[in-house]
């Protein structure tokens, strides 16, 4: 090459240059043997200097330790859903029963979903977009509908976070202001609350001191500016985390992810001690077998995996494409899964014990208020005091001589037993009643604690923590591929992404937001995460192909993985994850979509259907978060904008040359041949290896395109499926 060339000057200048493919073609760059896959000399080549090299021209920010991202990744999937969401679901569907179908779906779709995540994520070094723009083109629509399904959930997400820092401020008061029914004077009399006596008085708080709630999702009833000011706190936290980058965050992450593990085990031992709890953790592992057999438990199962490791959000793949190509995935893949898996089964411990202590107290509210209506019976000649067994003493009556009481009085005065509205108050009746939310059943057992505050500011504490580490992978399944792909500036996008979110997040905050919450909850993500999965399947093993991404892993983790993975990833999980999918569409059609509204009058929640603008938003939220699948699918196949892969540049800084491969297809290949590092070209991920490992005794590797990436007629021996 001429020594005043363009591209000769330009080398060892630290300007950045673009040039085209067929300039550097002209002027016939000459290949580095000693990178290169013709290379016969034997001549060393320090593989591992280089990839670091070429990782730090990137100069992409990077975890400061192991450590810091495990705790990243098990922050962004330990979450508020594991608190009561995994209970509830256990609790649903038949206790111990449950555990069964949704270890197994963790084992056979949730680990080998949340491998490939990290695996991609970490070899192209990425956001989703990037990296489902490089392994398909046409499928690139796959990283911007998780960009929106991530910001749907971030969106009431948030609003949750709000939730728990009210309570958080609210729980410095001794007593607690939801631990007593406020008194209202009538006239010269002072009374207690109606709505409140008839429900109870976490329960009245709840929905009366924090929500403000309307009666239905149709009367808006205004902002609620104490919940509105919550939701700014909240939103701008996350703001400040995400803008100070990976190395800040991730210093936090020792904090708030370890937090609620010292926070659970705390109730958990304080949980164990409390009067009643033994009965809470025995219906806990007692199975409902029949449930197994039940398609909805497996489905619920499934659904749960999906959310509880963050499949198809963005996050996983944003937080792994800040390692180091040489990581180990496959390790931090199981290691996160399990401890998913044990922080659900801890914080369920912890939930049972304390739903057994709180069922305990009310099926005993309940014997006290049903005993006083059986001694006004008695006292008013209704009933006769020959059917109140001789040893019941109505001083000190317990469950079981209450419960002998009532089957005398049912079977003797059986024709007119309804008219005495009588309650059987039976404790498994109690259980059944499900854990409810947190800001209920947690906040009435801890009225029952000594030091009640103290415990409730620690569990408040626990639940921002929780919601801040997913908010922040959530977030980061936004920022990073949008910033990655557009090359906008982080802090000026994070901010107006956060105002933009605030803005819209109003409508949660208004007095009927808890119902916008429960459908942006049951419906913007569960479909649209269920289709961006099956695709991210499909495409890395159907379309770049199992055996190519077998390959990849074996020369970036240094071995080959499981076989295990291999049939997952080809068959099990695609058949798996489209069953479910056609299961929850049924389930969509059969069941009109509804929500629970809380009733002043009644003081109870009662179910309502959504009117027909709330089913248009909720369709709306759907079509939305899948839209980009087609609109990219079609503007690439019919060539209507370019896929990148025949625009490929090269950049020059420093002397090294930096490739823009983000978009180059399997079928041209060939058409940049003399890249600096050939056998890395075209991709971070490419088409071939040259060594199958360290001791490979075939340095010479070439591609199975038909002529040889070089034209030189040599061709790569496919492996057998068998010896995966």
């Amino acid at each position: 090459m001429p020594k005043n060339s363009k591209v000769t000057q330009r080398e060892h200048s630290s300007e950045h240059v673009t040039e085209s493919v067929a300039d550097l073609l002209a002027h016939e760059e000459p290949v580095d043997y000693k990178r290169s896959v013709l290379n016969m000399t034997g001549e060393a080549w320090d593989k591992q200097k280089d990839v670091e090299e070429d990782l730090d021209s990137e100069k992409r920010p990077a975890w400061n330790s192991k450590l810091q991202y495990i705790l990243a990744q098990i922050g962004y999937s330990v979450g508020l859903g594991n608190v009561w969401r995994f209970p509830y679901l256990c609790q649903k569907n038949g206790g111990g029963a449950y555990l069964v179908p949704y270890l197994v779906l963790l084992i056979i779709i949730g680990l080998p979903l949340f491998f490939l995540e990290l695996a991609v994520g970490q070899r192209i070094r990425r956001g989703s977009i990037g990296v489902w723009n490089y392994i398909c083109p046409r499928l690139g629509g796959i990283g911007y509908s998780s960009c929106l399904v991530c910001f749907f959930v971030g969106l009431y997400y948030n609003v949750i976070i709000g939730w728990s820092i009210f309570y958080f401020f609210k729980s410095f008061q001794y007593p607690l202001p939801w631990s007593e029914c406020p008194i209202v004077k009538n006239g010269t009399m002072a009374v207690v609350e109606a709505e409140c006596e008839k429900s109870s008085a976490t329960t009245y708080f709840w929905y009366r001191e924090a929500l403000e709630i309307s009666s239905s999702i149709s009367e808006s009833g205004g902002l609620n500016w104490k919940m509105t000011l919550c939701l700014l706190t909240a939103w701008s936290v996350v703001g400040l985390a995400v803008i100070k980058g990976i190395q800040s965050s991730g210093k936090v992450m020792y904090f708030s992810s370890l937090f609620p593990y010292v926070v659970l085990l705390c109730f958990l031992v304080r949980g164990l001690l409390l009067r009643g709890a033994i009965d809470g953790i025995l219906h806990m592992f007692t199975p409902k077998l029949d449930k197994m057999l039940d398609p909805q438990v497996w489905r619920e199962a499934a659904t749960q995996v999906f959310f509880a490791l963050g499949l198809g959000f963005g996050g996983v793949i944003a937080f792994s494409s800040y390692n180091k190509q040489d990581n180990n995935c496959h390790f931090d893949a199981t290691l996160v899964s399990f401890i998913n898996f044990f922080t659900s089964v801890l914080a369920t411990l912890v939930v049972f014990a304390v739903l057994g202590f709180k069922a305990n107290i009310m099926n005993e509210k309940c014997v006290v208020e049903n005993t006083e209506k059986i001694l006004g019976y008695l006292n008013s000649h209704v009933l006769s005091h020959d059917l109140i067994p001789p040893h019941v003493n109505f001083s000190h009556l317990t469950a079981k001589d209450y419960s002998e009481m009532y089957q005398v009085i049912m079977t003797v005065k059986e024709n007119h037993f309804k008219e005495l509205g009588l309650d059987a108050c039976l404790l498994e009746d109690e259980l059944n009643k499900g854990t409810g939310l947190a800001f209920i059943a947690f906040t009435e057992a801890m009225t029952h604690f000594p030091a009640s505050p103290f415990w409730s500011v620690m569990f408040f504490l626990m639940l921002i923590n929780l919601g801040l580490g997913s908010m922040i992978g959530t977030m980061a399944g936004i920022t990073t591929p949008i910033i990655d792909t557009f090359k906008v500036r982080k802090e000026v996008f994070t901010v107006g992404c956060c105002i933009f979110a605030f803005l819209i997040g109003l409508i949660f905050v208004q007095h009927s937001g808890n119902y916008f919450v429960t459908m942006f909850d049951d419906y913007s993500a569960t479909l649209p995460l269920m289709v961006v999965v099956i695709l991210e399947n499909i495409a890395v093993a159907w379309i770049y192909g199992t055996k190519k991404f077998m390959q990849e892993l074996t020369e970036m983790l240094g071995f080959r993985p499981y076989i295990f993975y291999f049939y997952t990833w080809k068959y099990i999980s695609p058949l798996c994850m489209a069953v479910l999918m056609t299961t929850s569409i049924i389930q969509l059609g059969v069941n009109p979509p509804g929500y629970s509204a809380w009733i002043r009058e009644e003081a109870a929640e009662k179910f309502l259907y959504y009117p027909v603008w709330a089913v248009a938003i909720l369709i709306s939220l759907i079509i939305l978060a899948t839209l980009p699948l087609p609109v990219v699918f079609i503007l690439r196949q019919f060539h209507l904008v370019s896929d990148g892969s025949n625009a490929l540049s090269v950049t020059y800084k420093k002397g090294r040359m930096m490739k823009d491969i983000s978009n180059l297809e399997d079928n041209d290949e060939t058409r940049f041949i003399l890249s600096k590092v050939p056998s890395e070209t075209p991709s971070p991920m490419p088409t071939h290896r040259s060594y199958l490992g360290p001791g490979n005794a075939s340095p010479m590797e070439m591609s199975s395109a038909p002529n040889g990436r070089y034209g030189s007629g040599y061709h790569l021996a496919s492996t057998p499926e068998s010896e995966l």
